[in-house]
């Protein structure tokens, strides 16, 4: 059985803000802030960072993340959580270390594209901004799919100096909430090749 409630947590719905719910005295700040952010992840080329997954009972689970844009990343979680998902390009591959068997999702159907496509944007026709909040220090941009806005939302949380992604939380289509918090993050590396492959046979270990 693929285990996609779990995988959706960690990825669904990248996107969203309804220009139509800002307040005209707020839209051209807030469209500004859009912009900045989508030019920010759109410099990401290469990442690297431990993360701390928390879910809505206090469930607990590092590891970490790997991101080759556009298409490649990998999740390697720490024992004892048996998973890894790696998206080679074409495919979403969600693999249950116990039992040895992997899950392949069209890249495309699952919530991993829309951080992994080359080009990202706020204002896209495909995403709906539902929220912005602005913290001491602090940024929160919530989005849904414009296209199936029950599947869930996803908030990005930015710090704002330097402005840097810390944080996103997941929040399901049965409001199950997960907050994914990013740390000793790295970008501009050489990532090697084999981290965004997958084989039944041999597992790439980190070194």
């Amino acid at each position: 059985m693929i285990h996609m409630r779990k995988f959706s947590l960690v990825f669904a719905s990248l996107i969203a803000l309804s220009g139509a719910d800002i307040a005209d005295t707020t839209a051209e700040s807030d469209a500004d802030l859009l912009s900045r952010a989508s030019s920010y992840l759109n410099t990401i080329d290469t990442l690297q960072a431990r993360f701390l997954q928390v879910d809505g009972r206090g469930g607990l689970a590092e590891g970490d993340l790997y991101l080759d844009r556009p298409g490649k990343m990998r999740l390697a979680y720490d024992p004892p959580t048996p998973v890894l998902i790696v998206a080679d390009g074409y495919y979403v591959i969600y693999v249950d270390l116990e039992l040895g068997e992997p899950s392949y999702l069209d890249i495309k159907d699952t919530p991993a594209a829309f951080l992994l496509e080359p080009a990202w944007s706020f204002t896209d026709d495909t995403v709906t901004v539902k929220d912005i909040v602005r913290q001491p220090g602090l940024i929160e941009i919530t989005a849904t799919q414009a296209n199936d806005p029950i599947s869930g939302e996803l908030t990005f949380v930015f710090s704002e100096a330097p402005f840097e992604l810390r944080q996103w939380r997941v929040k399901d289509a049965q409001s199950q909430e997960i907050t994914v918090t990013l740390f000793e993050t790295k970008t501009g590396l050489d990532l090697d090749s084999r981290l965004f492959q997958y084989d039944d046979e041999d597992v790439f270990e980190d070194d």
